[in-house]
């Protein structure tokens, strides 16, 4: 039970990421505290997907809470370096992101599955 806990966080905060750079994108610059005040007071799309990734934070922390209590953290903490590699596939793919293909950010993609792979996988005994 514990590593869906970490995978909802994962999940969630991966969300999170990708909402609030949408957010970001759409909302207008600001260049005082009152205007950020008032852009986020107006409810546009980019304000209700700020407020939206927020919660989506807070959620993937209240998981990660959960998934701490049942996994060792050594095998936990790893976990999280899912989000890389899905905000990474998620940036691409999805279009109003305007992300590129890199080949350089392919390999850090993979090098960081790997040694996912190499922590997550069970040891052998001597």
């Amino acid at each position: 039970m514990g590593y869906f806990w970490a995978m909802m966080s994962v999940l969630l905060v991966s969300f999170a990421q990708l909402t609030m750079k949408w957010a970001m994108v759409t909302l207008p610059l600001v260049s005082h505290p009152d205007e950020l005040m008032t852009a986020l007071l107006t409810f546009s799309p980019g304000a209700i997907a700020l407020v939206i990734g927020l919660l989506a934070y807070v959620c993937s922390m209240a998981c990660w809470f959960m998934a701490l209590r049942r996994v060792v953290l050594s095998k936990a903490y790893p976990l999280l370096s899912v989000s890389y590699v899905l905000v990474w596939a998620s940036a691409i793919w999805l279009p109003w992101l305007h992300e590129k293909f890199s080949t350089g950010k392919m390999f850090g993609v993979g090098v960081i599955f790997v040694g996912l792979l190499l922590v997550c996988l069970p040891g052998r005994k001597p």
